[in-house]
C-alpha cells in the first residue's frame, strides 16, 4: 500500500517537472533564438512479486528520464537592420564572453559597439574571419569582427574617358572645354580640363589638358606632357578616326643660318602642342632678325611667299631680352588668337643681328588610337595622377563601349558622358551581410569593400550541448564545434535584416498542459485513494 502513495508522488513530481518546461516555453515564445524543450518520462525501476504459480514485475513510479532540446527552425522576422541575421539552417552564431568563453547561439541580434565590435545584446563579441586593407581575407585565426577601423582607401586616376560632340562650324582658334574631378594618390581633388581647340583643317581638333594643383592655397596649372596632339576625324561620316601627334622634325631642328657654328635654340616649348597639325616640308618656318632693334623678329618672305609653315595667321606676339644680349626669348601664336603656341629661348653665347634667322621645320604623324596618354608630373605635395604619372584618355570609346563617343557634326557642341576610375578616401556609412556571411562595407565615397566574414558553429550531437539561457554550451558529449563559413558543409545560409523566432509551438503546449494536468490530477488521486485503503485497513481493528 505504501508503494501506491510512493507511486503518487513521483507521478506528481514527473508532472511538476513536465509543467516547468511547458511553462518556459511559453514564456519564451516570443524570445529571439530560443529553442523549445521537451519532456521525456521513463518508468522508474520494477519489483518482482512471486506467488500463485507466477511471477509478476510491479513499477515502482515515473520519472523525468531527459529534457531534450527541440532544434527545429524558428519563423522568421523581418526587421530592417543590416546586423540582424538569422540562419536558414544548420548552425549556429559563435560568440565569445568577456572571459574568452565560447558561446553558441541561433539569436542574432548584433549591434557594432562602442569599441566597433559587432556584438549580440549580452555585448558578447561575434566570431569570424576578417578582411586585410587588401581585401584578402585573414583565415588564420578566428577572431571578433572589429570594424573600429573600416575605411575605403583612395584611388588615383587612371583612366579618364570623355563623350561629345564637337561643331563642325566653330570658327578656328575657337575653344570648347570640359571638365571633371580626379583624384591624386593621397585621394585630393583635383580638376582635369580637357580643352578642344578647332584647327583650320575641317577635320581636325586639337587637344589640350591641364591638371588644378594648390601650392599653399593658390591654384596653379600643371600642364599635360601628352603625346597625342589632336584628334582627326572622318570627313564623311564625322567620326574620329585616330590622333594626330606633332613636334619638331629630327632632320630640320632649328638652327641659327647666319652662324653657323653656334646652335640657334637653347630650348624650345610646345605650349599648344596640338596646333602643330602642319607638316610644313616645303614652306618650313623661318624667322629673322628684322633689325638691331631688340625683338625686331618677324617671318621671312622668299619669292613672295611667307614662310610660316603655312599658318597664314601666325605671328611672333613676344621677345623678351635685348638683342645682342643674353637669354632672348621668341613667343610664336601660330593661330591668330594672340597667345604663345611655341617658344624659344635663344643662345645666349650668340649675338644677333639683323638679317639672322631661325629656321625649322614641325612634323605631323598619324596614330588609330594606339597610344593615347597623358603625363602629369607629381603634384605640389608629392602625390601622383595615376599609376607613373599617367592619365589614360580614350578619345575613341569608354571601356566596354565599342562606338566612338567623340564626332563631329553640324550642331552646337555637348558633352555626352563622363568617366574616370578614381576616388577619395571613404568612411563607413552602413553594412550589408550576405548569404554566404560576408559583411560588405558602403563607403561615403561609393564604394563597397569586403570587412569580414562571420562563421558558423555546428556539433555532431546536438543533445550533449548544454543549453545556459538563449546560449549553448559545448560539451565532451556534443563533441567539439564543427567550424565554417555558411553555406558550405552543411551549415545554412544567412539571411540579413532578419531574426529567427522562437520555435515554440504554443498549440502544442497548450494540449502538453492539459495532459499534463490531467496526469497530476490521476497522481494525486492515487494519493488519496492509498490513503483511504490505509484508512479502512485501520478500521478493521475497531
Amino acid at each position: 500500500m505504501s508503494s501506491s502513495l510512493n507511486i503518487g508522488t513521483t507521478g506528481l513530481a514527473a508532472s511538476e517537472k513536465q509543467m516547468d518546461v511547458i511553462g518556459n516555453n511559453l514564456a519564451n515564445a516570443n524570445t529571439v533564438g530560443f529553442k523549445a524543450a521537451d519532456t521525456y518520462f521513463a518508468s522508474m525501476l520494477s519489483q518482482s512479486l512471486s506467488g500463485g504459480g507466477g511471477a509478476a514485475s510491479v513499477g515502482q513510479g515515473v520519472g523525468v528520464a531527459a529534457v531534450s532540446t527541440v532544434f527545429s527552425q524558428g519563423t522568421f522576422q523581418s526587421t530592417g537592420n543590416a546586423t540582424d541575421v538569422a540562419i536558414d539552417g544548420n548552425g549556429f552564431f559563435i560568440v565569445k564572453d568577456k572571459d574568452g568563453n565560447s558561446l553558441y547561439t541561433r539569436a542574432g541580434g548584433f549591434h557594432i559597439n562602442n569599441v566597433g565590435v559587432l556584438s549580440d545584446i549580452n555585448n558578447y563579441a561575434l566570431q569570424g574571419h576578417m578582411y586585410d586593407p587588401n581585401g584578402v581575407i585573414e583565415y588564420q585565426n578566428m577572431s571578433a569582427l572589429n570594424l573600429q577601423n573600416a575605411q575605403s582607401k583612395p584611388a588615383a586616376t587612371t583612366y579618364f574617358g570623355v563623350g561629345m560632340t564637337l561643331d563642325s562650324g566653330t570658327t578656328p582658334s575657337d575653344n570648347f572645354n570640359s571638365s571633371q574631378v580626379v583624384y591624386d594618390s593621397r585621394g585630393a581633388r583635383h580638376n582635369l580640363n580637357t580643352i578642344f581647340t578647332k584647327t583650320a583643317d575641317p577635320n581636325m581638333w586639337a587637344i589640350q589638358t591641364t591638371l588644378e594643383d594648390k601650392v599653399n592655397g593658390v591654384t596653379t596649372i600643371i600642364r599635360g606632357a601628352q603625346d597625342n596632339y589632336g584628334v582627326v576625324f572622318d570627313p564623311v561620316t564625322g567620326d574620329a578616326t585616330g590622333l594626330y601627334t606633332a613636334g619638331f622634325d629630327p632632320a630640320a631642328l632649328p638652327a641659327k643660318t647666319a652662324v653657323a657654328a653656334a646652335a640657334a635654340i637653347v630650348t624650345q616649348e610646345i605650349i599648344n602642342p596640338g596646333l602643330l597639325y602642319k607638316t610644313p616640308t616645303a614652306v618650313p618656318f623661318t624667322l629673322a632678325q628684322q633689325s638691331a632693334t631688340a625683338g625686331d623678329w618677324g617671318f621671312v618672305t622668299t619669292l613672295g611667299v611667307r614662310q610660316d609653315g603655312g599658318y597664314a595667321a601666325a605671328k611672333v606676339i613676344a621677345v623678351a631680352g635685348t638683342a645682342g644680349t643674353n637669354g632672348d626669348t621668341v613667343s610664336i601664336d601660330l593661330d591668330g588668337n594672340e597667345t604663345a603656341d611655341i617658344t624659344f629661348t635663344l643662345n645666349d653665347t650668340v649675338n644677333w643681328t639683323t638679317n639672322d634667322s631661325i629656321s625649322f621645320n614641325t612634323k605631323q604623324t598619324f596614330n588609330p588610337f594606339a597610344n593615347n596618354n597623358i603625363a602629369f608630373a607629381a603634384l605640389s605635395d608629392g602625390a601622383t595622377i595615376g599609376a607613373n604619372n599617367i592619365v589614360v584618355q580614350n578619345l575613341k570609346g569608354l571601356p566596354n563601349h565599342a562606338a566612338p563617343v567623340i564626332k563631329t557634326f553640324a550642331t552646337t557642341s555637348r558633352i555626352s558622358s563622363m568617366e574616370n576610375d578614381g576616388y577619395a578616401p571613404g568612411t563607413l556609412s552602413s553594412l550589408v551581410i550576405n548569404k554566404d556571411g560576408i559583411v560588405e562595407g558602403m563607403f561615403s565615397n561609393g564604394q563597397r569593400q569586403n570587412l569580414a566574414r562571420i562563421l558558423l558553429g555546428d556539433f555532431i550531437n546536438l543533445q550533449g550541448l548544454n543549453k545556459v539561457g538563449s546560449y549553448f554550451i559545448e560539451t565532451a558529449d556534443s563533441g567539439p564545434s564543427v567550424d565554417n563559413k555558411p553555406g558550405s558543409g552543411g551549415l545554412g545560409e544567412l539571411q540579413s535584416s532578419s531574426l529567427e523566432m522562437s520555435n515554440t509551438d504554443t498549440a502544442k503546449e497548450f494540449i502538453k498542459m492539459i495532459t499534463a494536468q490531467r496526469a497530476y490530477q490521476s497522481s494525486a488521486k492515487i494519493i488519496a485513494t492509498a490513503d483511504q485503503m490505509l484508512q479502512t485497513l485501520m478500521n478493521v481493528k475497531q
